[in-house]
């Protein structure tokens, strides 16, 4: 694909600032930053940024903060590849992903610092860290340098983000985005959710998380405003809206109940909002809609295919997960391919400019995901005569645990908890939580004369991977179930213990 068919982020970038001029972009810290302004920041950034070469991996371990915004734009102009990571991650995680990506520099907030510090001592293809906030920032200094930038030619099919994901082998797996993946993304988003210019998004869930990306950048794409808050808080989330008279808010559990919690007991004007959209529990649905009159919207997507695919108001068709975009083809096979009938329930499967680049480093798993002309999502589903889409689990090895919207492989979490010396066995899998939506349960056995209890193990669980990968709830029993063949029995101990 040559220059004159491509469009990238700088591109909006420059359009917008050409014809919005001085619309809202930006809102951060009190302070709104126009289109023209954002464009000029980015163009400072990029310009200190340029010594790179293209395709450098420049990883960011933020909160939610405007230099997403420059780096997107930078990375773009100057064909650089964002790492993002979930700040979330313990330290052997997020070494996994440095390791695997190999950045030369870091991009961290003021709390992340002390482990971007580290990394830098342990790495030497990590040259240096740069803190974006706090007494102790080094960013600043790059936004210094004259505000040209010479654009460094590149395909849109490039690698753009880096965005690591649950997979098969239960190791965080970097699904790699190009921009044409995401451009393309946001305009569905514009498309259903009807966003112009005078949209406005509270910019609550984390940049780092694709669902994040897709909203942020289909409202910037869109002309319109990000009111960016650096982590979600309810009341500052309503006090938001109704100052900034958002439009469109995003949301993972416990983010609805939480704000309907708040709602109850003050008096909040939230009638610019249009849209709530996310994934949650049909009485948390109907009580928010009750609340606020604000329609959820329901969907689904994943990381490897550039976030979300199908979309639907939740009452519309409840218990479904939307209509299928037209961006995406759909097939719901067997498990040898064989395409089912319409009611029947199969292995979704996504064709389309919406698919993901592939895995990094990792040609084996791609292969094997991508195969037969199809992205093989790992997730079952039905489509009914009408074209929406019904989410009916995962497949046994790609089964994955969402609590509060971040994906858990339930491998990982056996793997630690048998790094206990008292656990003999155990089996991890999902149940209902009235917070999270979904949260983890381990059912254990302990080897003869150990004596281990729940909070023991919860704990240390927590120091060895991220604190939302811990279970939620522990249960000992003498003895496993076992298959004839010996092996644990996984779904007859969650019909037991679930």
């Amino acid at each position: 694909m040559n220059q004159l068919h491509q469009l990238g982020f700088f591109d909006i970038y420059e359009k917008n600032a050409r014809i919005l001029k001085q619309h809202p972009a930006l809102y951060w810290d009190s302070q709104q930053i126009s289109h023209a302004d954002l464009l000029d920041q980015t163009v400072h950034l990029a310009a200190g940024l340029s010594f790179l070469p293209p395709k450098t991996r420049v990883a960011v371990l933020c909160r939610n903060h405007p230099v997403f915004f420059h780096l997107f734009g930078a990375a773009s102009a100057l064909n650089l590849t964002l790492v993002l990571i979930n700040r979330r991650l313990s330290d052997t995680e997020i070494k996994h992903i440095v390791e695997d990506t190999t950045p030369s520099i870091l991009i961290c907030d003021r709390d992340m610092a002390p482990r971007a510090s580290h990394l830098v001592s342990a790495y030497s293809f990590l040259d240096q860290y740069l803190v974006v906030d706090g007494p102790d920032e080094t960013l600043s200094a790059w936004y210094q340098n004259p505000g040209e930038v010479s654009r460094v030619p590149g395909s849109s099919d490039d690698p753009f983000v880096i965005i690591h994901t649950a997979a098969v082998q239960g190791k965080p797996r970097g699904a790699v985005l190009s921009q044409a993946n995401i451009v393309l993304s946001n305009m569905q988003l514009i498309h259903y959710y009807g966003l112009d210019r005078t949209a406005c998004l509270a910019n609550i869930l984390p940049l780092f998380h694709i669902m994040g990306v897709n909203m942020a950048l289909a409202t910037l794409q869109a002309g319109g405003n990000n009111a960016i808050l650096e982590k979600f808080d309810p009341g500052q989330t309503l006090a938001l809206i109704q100052d900034l008279k958002v439009t469109l808010l995003g949301s993972f559990p416990p983010i609805l109940t939480q704000l309907s919690d708040l709602i109850e007991t003050g008096s909040y004007d939230l009638t610019s909002l249009k849209i709530a959209a996310g994934l949650d529990a049909p009485d948390t649905v109907k009580r928010w809609e009750a609340a606020t009159g604000t329609p959820f919207w329901t969907m689904y997507g994943q990381t490897e295919t550039s976030g979300l695919i199908s979309f639907a108001p939740y009452l519309e068709q409840p218990g479904s997960a939307g209509a299928v975009s037209p961006l995406v083809d759909i097939r719901i096979a067997d498990d040898f391919d064989r395409e089912l009938p319409v009611g029947e329930t199969g292995e979704i499967l996504v064709r389309g400019p919406l698919v993901f680049q592939g895995y990094w480093n990792d040609p084996d798993l791609t292969a094997h995901t991508v195969r037969n002309g199809w992205h093989h999502t790992g997730d079952l589903g039905m489509i009914d005569a009408d074209g929406f889409l019904y989410f009916k689990g995962r497949k046994a090895e790609k089964e994955l645990i969402k609590p509060g919207g971040e994906n858990v492989f339930p491998a990982e979490v056996e793997q630690v908890i048998m790094q206990h010396d008292a656990v003999k066995e155990v089996c991890v899998f999902g149940v209902p939580d009235p917070k999270f939506g979904e949260g983890i349960k381990a059912v254990c056995t302990l080897h003869p004369d150990q004596v281990l209890t729940a909070d023991a193990l919860i704990r240390f669980t927590g120091s060895v991977i991220a604190g939302y990968k811990k279970p939620r709830y522990v249960e000992f029993i003498p003895d496993l179930p076992k298959t004839a063949e010996g092996t644990i029995d996984r779904e007859k101990i969650k019909q037991q213990f679930s």
